[in-house]
């Protein structure tokens, strides 16, 4: 049903790309593709992997293959089944150069926050923004790992 996913941050060099490999390597079976809203604007096309995203993922085990940045379009909105995106507004930014991404799109964090387990197990979490890490510590860094760990542990449930 969901076999091709999009993970969508801002300049796809540190959230997106981490997200994809988490949820690569925990639904080998699914084609999982990062992008962002901004690359272009930022002139971060084609920009590997933000080195201490990468290398805070490589600490946590998670070896995330090579990168080019690249800019979120119709293409590959229209490829997609599933688009999981970090903030709110990458959600409002898809709908609304996209609208036929308004269905299919949802926060990564989206079962993130819930009140208890049993919300959480009957998916009626509040969600949660991922927070941008970019030149920022490496324990933002290590935070934000942590949060895109959860999310994708909740997204493998639902998407298995």
């Amino acid at each position: 049903m969901f076999d091709h996913i999009l993970v969508v941050c801002t300049g796809n060099i540190c959230r997106s790309p981490v997200a994809a490999a988490l949820l690569q390597r925990a639904l080998p079976e699914k084609q999982v593709d990062s992008a962002g809203t901004h690359v272009e604007a930022a002139n971060l096309t084609g920009r590997d992997m933000d080195n201490t995203a990468r290398e805070v993922a490589y600490i946590e085990g998670l070896a995330c293959p090579t990168h080019a940045a690249k800019q979120a379009s119709r293409s590959l909105v229209n490829q997609s089944d599933l688009i999981l995106v970090m903030e709110q507004q990458h959600k409002e930014w898809l709908s609304n150069r996209y609208p036929e991404a308004r269905g299919k799109t949802m926060l990564l964090g989206e079962w993130l926050n819930s009140d208890n387990d049993q919300n959480l197990r009957l998916g009626l979490g509040k969600g949660k923004d991922i927070a941008d890490p970019f030149q920022k510590s490496i324990e933002c860094h290590e935070q934000v790992y942590r949060d895109l760990a959860r999310a994708v542990s909740h997204w493998q449930n639902k998407l298995a």
